[in-house]
């Protein structure tokens, strides 16, 4: 089985195959599955808006630039928006701080941003494991569309 590596703010495709991602704390997992052609994509970002960055060159770091980048990169392969779902994994809170600054709430902020790109751009989220205080390695299979979610302490599951 053809297996591809996802790293941090990066992202990839694949027709025959899965993609991995490992150590997802406070970043998210973007999984979108074409169900009709089999196309997976995945990005693991790690903030929510390039608006709020200079340097800002790699668009797969962030929530915005990173899903528009992935679905481009899925339609130029055949994919089509209409067919595609989500699923989202990661956005943990990993340290404790003794404020409520938003902005150290990098995780939450990641998944609300997440959230309302897909929405804005129409694509439906059928299933997520985010949040909590842990981190997280995904595999997504182009087959199915499956994601394996496996945690230190908590576990595998597939949503």
């Amino acid at each position: 089985m053809n297996s591809i590596k996802v790293g941090m703010a990066d992202l990839n495709i694949v027709k025959e195959g899965t993609l991995v991602t490992l150590g997802l704390g406070s970043c998210v997992g973007i999984a979108i599955y074409d169900k009709r052609k089999k196309i997976a994509g995945l990005a693991h970002i790690m903030l929510p808006s390039s608006k709020e960055i200079k340097n800002n060159s790699n668009k797969a770091k962030f929530a915005d630039s990173g899903i528009e980048l992935l679905i481009d990169k899925m339609e130029s392969v055949g994919g089509n928006k209409i067919n595609m779902v989500a699923k989202l994994a990661g956005g943990a809170q990993m340290f404790k701080f003794n404020n409520n600054n938003d902005i150290l709430k990098i995780g939450e902020r990641n998944i609300i941003a997440s959230k309302s790109k897909l929405k804005e751009l129409g694509i439906r989220l059928i299933s997520e494991d985010t949040g909590g205080n842990f981190g997280r390695t995904i595999e997504f299979s182009s087959y199915d569309g499956s994601l394996k979610i496996k945690t230190i302490g908590f576990g595998m599951k597939i949503i």
